[in-house]
């Protein structure tokens, strides 16, 4: 990237993520040379391009102030609506049946799809985030990414509410924010899973949670509150964490060292489907069979709960439903934002977890 380029890229991503707002004065060109170590010349193209691109406008005598683009981007034409799509993940697990239930809908009401992808990655959402800034869209669905940290990119959302651009979040939300949201009541599915293993007997249980998503907290937290409700003891080594980069790593090391204890763990709690498969592998390699060795609880009764070896008992998840559900009340902002109106008759939707009972449960001998 040459140097004018970064430049420009600065200036125009303090300008999506509103730091600095229409009618605003930048910083002056001495100021920006001495930021950016680069000549007045490098300045100057970089300002130029962005003021002949609609960023910026000049004032003779005054400077340049960042440009209210708000009136610019909502100008594209009725026939090319367009509704942005973010997700942590696109292709696979649950994931493409929440995509297929909004595009459904979004398409036959004549609405264009975008679909973007952070791989649950703050920098991958932020660049998304200037991306679609940057484009004509009338309204956003976005699964949050990393929901359970603060997240360094809220005012990017600010600026789509200075736009009004409408969105909702799926799944999660960010707590500054407190969008419409739809959600799964994601304690009462961790209190599910747990409280039919303590039912069936089962009182040394390991709970594997994703901690850098609120879904997983809540899990733990309906996990944590079923042992308390039916005085369970939980040792405190049975309560296995990990991040979204360790899935595939942590919850199995962290798991073969509690069956290498004299104690073993009878059951086992999963932050979703997808775990309790790459687990049912390393029971497989232990020579522990399912349900009669180990117990194991999925979550989001996904496909794969289906199509594994031993049928998944596991929690249900609205996927196509809640793909449609966005989908309905993204337009219905749309219409009310086109006729100046408020949202206030839109009201967040809390789904209701059910336990799917299939064969990797069994009660204790």
């Amino acid at each position: 990237m040459t140097k004018y380029s970064k430049v420009k890229q600065a200036i125009k991503s303090r300008i999506l993520d509103g730091t600095y707002v229409p009618n605003q004065k930048i910083n002056s060109e001495n100021e920006l040379m001495k930021e950016f170590e680069v000549s007045r010349h490098t300045i100057r193209i970089a300002i130029g391009e962005l003021v002949s691109e609609g960023w910026l406008y000049r004032e003779q005598g005054s400077g340049t102030f960042c440009a209210d683009r708000t009136k610019q981007d909502r100008t594209h034409t009725n026939d090319t609506k367009t509704i942005a799509i973010i997700t942590t993940f696109i292709s696979d697990y649950i994931f493409p049946s929440i995509i297929r239930g909004a595009e459904s809908y979004l398409s036959e009401r004549g609405y264009q799809v975008s679909l973007f992808s952070t791989n649950n990655k703050i920098e991958n959402e932020q660049r998304i985030l200037e991306h679609i800034l940057s484009q004509p869209v009338d309204g956003i669905i976005v699964e949050p990414t990393k929901s359970s940290f603060a997240n360094p990119n809220i005012n990017y959302y600010f600026n789509l509410e200075r736009m009004n651009i409408p969105y909702i979040m799926i799944n999660a939300f960010y707590d500054e924010l407190e969008p419409i949201c739809l959600l799964l009541d994601d304690e009462k599915g961790g209190y599910l899973q747990t409280e039919h293993l303590i039912q069936q007997g089962h009182t040394n249980i390991v709970g594997l949670f994703k901690t850098d998503d609120n879904q997983g907290i809540k899990r733990m937290k309906g996990y944590v509150k079923a042992h308390r409700k039916h005085q369970v003891s939980i040792n405190p080594q049975n309560i296995i964490t990990y991040y979204s980069e360790e899935k595939l790593e942590k919850p199995t090391k962290e798991l073969e060292k509690l069956l290498s204890q004299n104690e073993k763990p009878t059951a086992l709690v999963c932050y979703n489907d997808e775990l309790a498969l790459i687990l049912l592998d390393l029971l497989r390699a232990k020579k522990l069979q399912v349900p009669k060795d180990m117990s194991i609880v999925g979550y989001d009764d996904s496909f794969l709960a289906e199509i594994s070896e031993v049928k998944l008992t596991t929690v249900s998840h609205p996927k196509i439903k809640m793909g449609e559900q966005a989908a309905e009340m993204i337009i219905q902002m749309i219409e009310k934002e086109q006729r100046n109106k408020e949202n206030q008759s839109l009201e967040s939707i809390v789904y209701h977890p059910e336990l799917v009972l299939r064969h990797s449960t069994t009660p204790i001998n």
